[in-house]
């Protein structure tokens, strides 16, 4: 199976989770500033990531020219998973939105989204990432809980393979 992990990052979190995941399934970690449209359509599980910021925005490279690849990008019937970073503890009522936001993307192009997570265990009051009670993806707190965070990858990751 190869497995492209396309993020976007500014701080560092993000990229070094998208290494991680990337890692993990012997994929390729891309920044989605650096992504090209093949990078979308030419592997057999697309992994997206974004941190979210201020009141629910995507990454920045997200927003200025990755959302335009995505939209070129033929995906319609490809298997999609999605990861977000977030503060639930500083931004609670919009814990990983760019999650969803992502989501909303690709399901609007037709990918099938795999590896939908619980929403237990988490401190936030509103999410557009959670849909039917559970995350549209793997929901990760790198400031106040990194230390679950390998366990819920670990738990996704065999999800996801």
């Amino acid at each position: 199976m190869s497995v492209n992990v396309i993020f976007g990052s500014d701080a560092g979190a993000t990229k070094a989770v998208a290494a991680r995941i990337a890692k993990r399934v012997q994929g390729k970690a891309i920044d989605v500033a650096k992504a090209t449209t093949a990078d979308f359509e030419s592997c057999s599980l697309l992994i997206l990531g974004s941190p979210t910021y201020g009141a629910g925005d995507l990454q920045t490279d997200w927003e200025f020219g990755g959302l335009d690849k995505l939209a070129a990008a033929n995906i319609a019937g490809k298997t999609v998973a999605l990861f977000g970073t977030g503060d639930q503890a500083s931004y609670p009522d919009s814990f990983v939105d760019a999650m969803g936001l992502l989501y909303d993307q690709v399901i609007a192009k037709g990918a099938v989204v795999v590896g939908f997570t619980e929403t237990a265990g988490y401190d936030y009051t509103a999410s557009k990432a959670e849909r039917d009670g559970k995350f549209v993806g793997l929901a990760l707190d790198e400031d106040g809980e990194s230390s679950k965070s390998d366990k819920r990858i670990t738990a996704w990751i065999s999800q996801l393979l």
